[in-house]
C-alpha cells in the first residue's frame, strides 16, 4: 500500500501561518521505493524537480553568504589513506542565523511528510536528520568513500544552474563500483572503482541514496573559475547507534556538533 503526501502548513517566526511549500510532493510520492532498493551498485536515486519551482528560487535566492560562519576546511586528515575533502562547510544548529525561506525548508524537512517519504524509501526507521551547507571551489574534490555507519542515507539538494556552472567545471557526484573488492575502511583511487553514474549537480535536483558497506562516492577535482562555487544542501539521515548516543550525552548532534549554536 503506497503512502500517500500531505501537504504541510507552517509557521514563520513571527507565528503567521506560512503556505509556501518547498518540497514537490507530487515528485516525492511517484518514485518507486522498490526500484530505489534494487538499484545498482546500491540504492540510489536521482530526482528531478525535487522541489516547487517558487521553493527552489526562493532558497536558491537566500542562499547563506560564507560570512555567515562557514567553516573553510582544507588538508583535514581522513582516516584509511582517503584524500581530504575541502569545502566550506556550515552546519545548521538552533539559533544560529538563516534566511527565512531556510527555516520554513528545515522545519518541513523535520516534519511528518518528509519523515514519511524517508520511511517509505527507507524503511520504518528513527531518523535524526542533520543539515549542512556545502560550498567548494577550484581544484576542491571528495575521494571515494563510503559514510559512516550511523548515517543510513543521504538527501543531496542542488543549488547550481546553467547560470553560473558549466558541465565542463565538473562537479558531477559520481556512483562508484567497488564490485566488492575493497573494504569500507579502506582508500582506493577513483582509478580502481568503476563509475556507475555521474549525477549532475545542477538545477532543482536532487540525490538521494542510501549507505551501505559499498556505498562508494566522491567527486573529482573542481575546474571551475576562481570565484565560482559548487553549492549543495546535504540532508544526513542519521540513525540511532552508540555514537550518537554518547555525543548527544555530551550536548552534541549526531556530526559531533553542539546541538545549539553559541
Amino acid at each position: 500500500m503506497r503512502h500517500r503526501l500531505c501537504r504541510n502548513i507552517g509557521f514563520s517566526r513571527e507565528g503567521k501561518v506560512c503556505l509556501v511549500q518547498y518540497l514537490n510532493l507530487q515528485t516525492l510520492e511517484d518514485l518507486s521505493s522498490e526500484k530505489f532498493r534494487s538499484c545498482q551498485p546500491y540504492p540510489w536515486v536521482n530526482i528531478e524537480g525535487s522541489l516547487t519551482v517558487e521553493g527552489f528560487e526562493r532558497l536558491r535566492g537566500s542562499l547563506p553568504p560564507i560570512e555567515a560562519g562557514f567553516d573553510r576546511q582544507v588538508g583535514v586528515k581522513r582516516a584509511y589513506g582517503q584524500g581530504p575533502h575541502d569545502r566550506f562547510l556550515l552546519h545548521y544548529r538552533p539559533g544560529i542565523e538563516v534566511a527565512e525561506p531556510w527555516r520554513e525548508f528545515i522545519a518541513e524537512l523535520q516534519g511528518p511528510t518528509y519523515q514519511g517519504f524517508l520511511r517509505r524509501m527507507l524503511g520504518d526507521h528513527h531518523f535524526i536528520p542533520t543539515f549542512e551547507w556545502y560550498y567548494a571551489w577550484e581544484g576542491c574534490a571528495v575521494s571515494p568513500h563510503c559514510d559512516a555507519a550511523r548515517k543510513l542515507a543521504t538527501h543531496i539538494f542542488y543549488f547550481n544552474t546553467n547560470d553560473d556552472w558549466r558541465p565542463s567545471w565538473g562537479g558531477q557526484i559520481l556512483i562508484l563500483d567497488s564490485e566488492h573488492k575493497w573494504r569500507t575502511h579502506s582508500g582506493p583511487s577513483f582509478d580502481q572503482l568503476k563509475v556507475a553514474s555521474a549525477i549532475d549537480p545542477r538545477g532543482n535536483g536532487s540525490l538521494l541514496f542510501l549507505r551501505t558497506p559499498h556505498s562508494w562516492h566522491g567527486v573529482r577535482p573542481l575546474q571551475c573559475p576562481q570565484g565560482r562555487l559548487r553549492r549543495l544542501f546535504i540532508v544526513t539521515v542519521n540513525v540511532p547507534s552508540f555514537q550518537v548516543w554518547w555525543r548527544k550525552v555530551r550536548g552534541k548532534d549526531p556530526d559531533g556538533f553542539r546541538i545549539k549554536a553559541a
